[in-house]
């Protein structure tokens, strides 16, 4: 029987019935981690729906933990490197405020199991108040950067900028409650959308002149 090597720490795999290395393990479990709530999914449960032995999925991890850690980690990964992306752009904070958005969409379409899974965590245990710290930093840095843009005098004044930040990636988050990868709009459609809905409703309107 072929080996599959194991993406990320060097081991090799088992292929078992159906055959399962870690990361198509992990994505079965987010699956089920969704449907079913993370406290309510055990690992029974787990070892049915992938129809192998529990002895088998604790070759790839230690713990259901483990595997949380893994999955928060995949979407909280994905929202910082989206956020050193945006702050690498030459520019008015706005524009990198809009990358931001955009690149975070991306995030969530790529990572939507993910990033739904994120949304869901309540700080129950010691990975999800972890969780939920990354996410307050995450949140700390988007409201600086639209209070920088509130200072250049792009964004209106009359917005407190950590609730403009919550509002705006509100409707981001707000995807994983109606987007579906299976037809309809895509990411590029979508982060257009979003962006022109909520900048046109942040940007400071600048006085013209007439002729």
């Amino acid at each position: 029987m072929t080996a599959v090597s194991n993406e990320g720490d060097g081991r090799t795999a088992r292929r078992g019935r159906p055959g399962y290395d870690r990361e198509s393990l992990l994505r079965v479990a987010v699956t089920v981690f969704n449907e079913r709530g993370y406290d309510g999914t055990s690992m029974d449960e787990l070892s049915r729906r992938l129809g192998i032995t529990k002895s088998a999925i604790y070759y790839h991890v230690a713990s259901k933990d483990e595997l949380l850690q893994l999955a928060v980690d995949r979407a909280l990964d994905g929202l910082f490197a989206a956020y050193d992306e945006a702050a690498a752009v030459e520019g008015r904070a706005i524009d990198r405020l809009e990358h931001l958005v955009r690149a975070s969409v991306t995030v969530l379409v790529d990572r939507l199991p993910f990033v739904t899974l994120l949304l869901r965590v309540r700080g129950n245990t010691p990975v999800e108040k972890r969780a939920l710290a990354r996410r307050r930093e995450f949140d700390r840095l988007v409201s600086a950067l639209v209070a920088r843009a509130e200072a250049e005098g792009d964004i209106r004044p009359d917005i407190d900028p950590a609730i403009a930040g919550r509002l705006l990636f509100g409707l981001v988050n707000s995807l994983v409650e109606w987007y579906s990868p299976r037809g309809g709009a895509g990411r590029e459609e979508i982060a257009d959308a979003l962006c022109k809905v909520a900048f046109d409703g942040l940007r400071q309107v600048r006085a013209t002149t007439g002729a």
